[in-house]
């Protein structure tokens, strides 16, 4: 698997429990939408419904649910840019302008590598 997939589904699930998860979220489900237009409504439900998990993983302190989950989605990200190196340019885009900034200080160091407090822009 890409490190961009990883980061991407990572991202994607932690950005599920913050604040800026619709901003996110629909610029995920836009992506969708250019990328397979007929899976894109499918993919809204099911991002809904993760979201769910997420939040009640992380009120149940379960952090195994909650990678499980970004595992599945790291697979599924894979799947949908395999093989073209556009759109894993445009997934790359899409995680350094619209889910990076939707993470905790503490998430976003995990998956840029920079430590909280440093530069939080894109990677």
């Amino acid at each position: 698997m890409e490190p961009i997939e990883v980061a991407a589904g990572t991202a994607l699930v932690g950005a599920m429990a913050g604040a800026g998860w619709p901003v996110a979220r629909a610029e995920v489900v836009a992506f969708w939408r250019r990328v397979r237009p007929a899976e894109a409504d499918d993919a809204a439900t099911e991002l809904a419904e993760v979201r769910a998990e997420v939040l009640a993983a992380r009120q149940a302190g379960d952090p195994a649910l909650e990678r499980t989950l970004a595992d599945t989605w790291q697979q599924r990200l894979r799947t949908l840019v395999q093989g073209d190196p556009t759109l894993a340019a445009d997934l790359r885009n899409l995680v350094d302008q619209h889910l990076v900034p939707a993470l905790s200080a503490d998430e976003r160091a995990r998956i840029t590598g920079r430590p909280p407090g440093g530069d939080s822009g894109p990677s």
